[in-house]
């Protein structure tokens, strides 16, 4: 069996709520086994400028000196009302953000009903933990190309059999995320196998699930690049 280097799209520095540089949260994560390591602190309107500046800043500095390790400067929009989401992907996307994340409706946060919607409609790359996911939310996002998530995080990763189930109903793409904040929380090849075939994939699920990573990170790649 091939073992594919960890890629993790939804991590938090100190730039957000995280408690590390993103220097030393790249060098953890580079002797956990990651090639790609994606920043996504939290933003909302007033944060997103300077957030996705300083992560971009991170990157260009710290790529090509962290052997086997690329960070992509992503940004997660989070708790924002559903009626902002679509103007902040595109405000993102035109700052310079490799990859957008957008927290979803997960159960153990107040997040405001209709955020998932919003989220798919807007074409986020990745809808984060998104909680007790709709049919027709699942539908859109497979149609769309969004990227549902199965979350290693505690409590957000409640609802991830609903995720997988409905992502194999409909056809939708999904990733594993560390959602990671503090040593201890960040991937390895193991334990990323773990959430997703608790999650109920199965070997052949898991395999699509890696080579969709792959494809997006080397979208954010080019994004970031560009």
């Amino acid at each position: 069996m091939t073992c594919w280097p960890v890629i993790d799209f939804h991590t938090h520095s100190l730039l957000s709520d995280g408690v590390l540089t993103p220097a030393e949260l790249g060098r953890r994560v580079q002797v956990s086994g990651y090639a790609v390591l994606g920043l996504a602190d939290h933003a909302d309107p007033g944060t997103l400028p300077g957030l996705i500046e300083t992560a971009r800043a991170s990157a260009r500095a710290l790529n090509g000196h962290m052997e086997g390790l690329t960070i992509l400067p992503g940004v997660e929009i989070t708790h924002v009302p559903p009626a902002l989401i679509g103007d902040l992907v595109k405000k993102a996307r035109d700052l310079g953000a490799s990859h957008v994340v957008v927290h979803g409706e997960t159960i153990v946060e107040p997040v405001r009903p209709g955020t998932n919607l919003a989220a798919i409609k807007a074409g986020a790359d990745i809808l984060a933990h998104p909680g007790l996911l709709t049919e027709e939310e699942a539908a859109l996002a497979a149609e769309k190309g969004i990227y549902l998530e199965l979350s290693a995080r505690a409590g957000h990763s409640l609802a991830n059999g609903l995720t997988a189930q409905l992502a194999l109903r409909f056809g939708a793409a999904l990733l594993v995320n560390s959602d990671g904040h503090a040593p201890g929380d960040w991937l390895t090849p193991e334990r990323r196998r773990a959430v997703a075939l608790g999650a109920g994939l199965d070997q052949t699920g898991y395999e699509a699930l890696l080579a969709g990573a792959v494809r997006l990170a080397e979208v954010a790649q080019k994004r970031f690049d560009g």
